[in-house]
């Protein structure tokens, strides 16, 4: 009888050491298959990022956000222009008379060519900004309304990375444009482009010109940049 027990607890100490090393190696395979299925999710993010802005690259940006005529645009206006290589020293606070401003004084730098999109986290200061506008540059600016839905974010980041119409030259800069960097917006209006124009035929007026939308509109910007070329600049060949 004894070494009946004796036996029997062996057998279920053979028993627990079974169902352990059965449920050690289904904890294994578990883990190895979860680990499978993150490296492949990091493998195949970069190559699906890369067919994405593949596919951007190739659409134009007339193909991006609403219609032109669905977009609420404003008629471009006409801001007399001044401040025409007038560099001020870094950190110099200047009150532009108009918002966003379309000329000005500005930064000795300005953003490079490379870059066609900012966020609030990495955006330069607005009188940089303007130097490119003085070098034929159109900026998109999109205000705090804007900044507050990701989606809209997306899009504008789309529009930097497509097909710019070659009235532009490339020189094109999203970037957003907050409540403390100048007076409000018309109402309603939650995107602006800006140029600054050359001179004039009178070979005395020079014009910067804003057009203020309510939605973004590839579309509305193609028609802007046609409007006002990179060449129509103060300083065209800078930048």
């Amino acid at each position: 009888m004894g070494k009946s027990q004796k036996q029997s607890r062996r057998e279920l100490v053979e028993k627990m050491q079974r169902d352990q090393a059965r449920g050690d190696r289904n904890r294994t395979r578990l883990i190895i298959a979860a680990c499978i299925v993150v490296g492949l999710a990091i493998i195949a993010y970069p190559a699906i990022k890369l067919i994405q802005d593949s596919k951007t690259r190739n659409a134009a940006i007339s193909d991006l956000g609403v219609a032109a005529s669905a977009a609420s645009c404003d008629t471009p206006t006409e801001d007399k222009a001044s401040g025409t290589q007038d560099h001020k020293p870094d950190g110099t606070v200047i009150p532009y008379p108009v918002s966003p401003p379309s000329s000005g004084p500005h930064y000795a730098v300005w953003a490079p060519l490379s870059k066609k999109f900012y966020a609030d986290s990495d955006r330069p200061p607005v009188p940089n900004l303007v130097h490119n506008l003085e070098h034929g540059y159109t900026i998109l600016w999109y205000n705090e309304e804007t900044m507050k839905k990701q989606d809209q974010v997306d899009l504008i980041e789309k529009i930097s990375k497509a097909k710019l119409p070659e009235s532009s030259n490339g020189k094109f800069i999203a970037a957003p444009f907050k409540a403390s960097d100048g007076a409000a917006w018309p109402a309603g209006k939650n995107i602006a482009f800006s140029h600054w124009s050359g001179m004039a035929a009178d070979g005395k007026t020079a014009f910067g010109h804003r057009q203020f939308c309510g939605s973004v509109s590839g579309e509305a910007l193609k028609n802007f940049m046609d409007k006002y070329p990179s060449t129509d600049a103060q300083e065209p060949n800078g930048g």
